[in-house]
């Protein structure tokens, strides 16, 4: 059976109902948070245990064994408090009693001061006040041998008592010491998961945002252009104003069909419970992308040179919404434009991307209304986009006017084992 301090009494086999209301974490949080109240019911039930030792012994009960056994049993009171002091005053006047010769039951209290030191101080302190201790030891055996079996059998017996107190204390200290450790890990982890929660959270939001952009400005500015163009055409040439509206219907169609698989994946929590998914669109529907802007009554021209790399269906896509923003933008930016050049040259390094119009920018004196990459807060959201799509694979994108007054996106995409 294993020994138990005074701060931690735990019965083996409860056997009434006052036992079982011991082991019940309420009354158990209870007595922590009133340790001095224990502490002054065990005091009260040592000092009736030495009080009647004192009865028992004719020779122990006058008035001057009295006095020392109350100092010795009524300052472990104060022992959680300040257990070092507490053992040194103990210790201090059972170094008196021994000089006065007294013998006194109430040397018990020296063992759970030495308990509460090593529960409650360093471990250094508590071999200090084992070896205090065992030092009265050896001077009490000799004089008192208090086993009536010899000074050998008493210090064997007395030196046991000590050891199980300094254990039992430093055995609790490392029981607490550890579930310290256990809840400040779990306090830790909790705020990483926290954190990454967040990170997490702020992540998709931003990956959400840029999809919902590239889906609805490249296909409102279709239709928009589309809507013009047929108003423009609807006196002069109604059938090409019937075949611009046709086209509006189809392309608002494919948008929205587009945003209820996106919509619905981000309701959905399992991707697998109906939900109709599409894979993100590559370089090779680049000619259905292209010939949407030609509809509109945008010339484009596609140009593709070197020998295509390995690139993940994910860096395609990044490629592909680079290109989509940057003829987004000439539909909705750019002045008058005749032509739109989109250049993608492969190489063993990655990919090149440039997509150049002629249209004049908005403004005069050369002062541009379409934003630059990297410019902070002025710059768009679709360009900001491209730049976060293409850091993701260590690539840059950069956009600025031309010399001869349209405009230029230029983006690299490092080949895979080459970032």
């Amino acid at each position: 059976m294993a020994a138990h301090g005074p701060d931690e009494q735990v019965p083996d086999a409860p056997t009434s109902r006052w036992l079982t209301r011991l082991r019940r974490p309420r009354f158990r949080s209870w007595l922590q948070a009133h340790p001095t109240l224990l502490d002054c019911l065990l005091v009260l039930v040592l000092d009736a245990w030495v009080l009647g030792s004192l009865h028992h012994r004719a020779g122990n009960s006058g008035w001057w064994s009295v006095l020392f056994s109350q100092l010795l049993v009524l300052p472990l009171i104060f022992r959680r408090r300040h257990p070092w002091a507490v053992f040194v005053l103990l210790a201090s006047l059972a170094a008196v009693q021994w000089l006065t010769d007294v013998r006194l039951a109430a040397d018990a209290a020296l063992l759970i001061a030495l308990y509460t030191v090593a529960a409650h101080c360093s471990r250094r302190r508590a071999l200090v006040a084992a070896g205090v201790i065992e030092v009265g030891v050896v001077l009490a055996s000799i004089r008192f041998a208090p086993t009536g079996d010899g000074v050998l059998a008493s210090m064997v017996f007395l030196s046991g008592m000590v050891a199980a107190a300094l254990f039992s204390g430093i055995t609790l200290r490392t029981r607490r010491q550890y579930l310290a450790a256990l809840v400040e890990r779990a306090t830790r982890l909790e705020y990483e998961r926290d954190q990454q929660t967040r990170l997490a959270a702020t992540a998709e939001r931003t990956r959400i945002a840029r999809e919902l952009h590239d889906v609805i400005a490249h296909s409102l500015s279709v239709i928009i252009t589309l809507a013009d163009a047929a108003v423009l055409a609807e006196q002069t040439d109604p059938t090409q104003a019937r075949e611009a509206m046709l086209q509006v219907a189809a392309t608002g169609r494919g948008s929205m069909a587009e945003m209820r698989r996106l919509l619905g994946v981000l309701r959905e929590a399992d991707a697998g419970d109906g939900v109709e998914l599409s894979p993100q669109p590559g370089l090779e529907r680049l000619d259905t992308l292209i010939a949407d802007v030609r509809a509109a009554g945008l010339p484009v021209e596609l140009s593709v040179t070197g020998t295509p790399q390995p690139f993940t269906p994910t860096a395609q896509s990044t490629a592909y919404r680079i290109i989509q923003e940057s003829l987004t933008n000439v539909l909705k930016h750019a002045d008058n434009p005749t032509r739109v050049r989109v250049e993608i040259r492969w190489s063993s390094d990655g990919m090149r991307i440039d997509v150049t119009d002629d249209g004049r920018t908005a403004g005069a004196g050369g002062v541009t209304g379409r934003p630059e990459v990297g410019v902070g807060v002025s710059a768009g959201n679709g360009m900001i986009g491209m730049r976060e799509r293409a850091g993701l694979f260590h690539g840059t994108v950069e956009a600025g006017p031309t010399p001869y007054g349209g405009w230029r996106v230029h983006a690299i995409l490092p080949a895979p084992g080459t970032q």
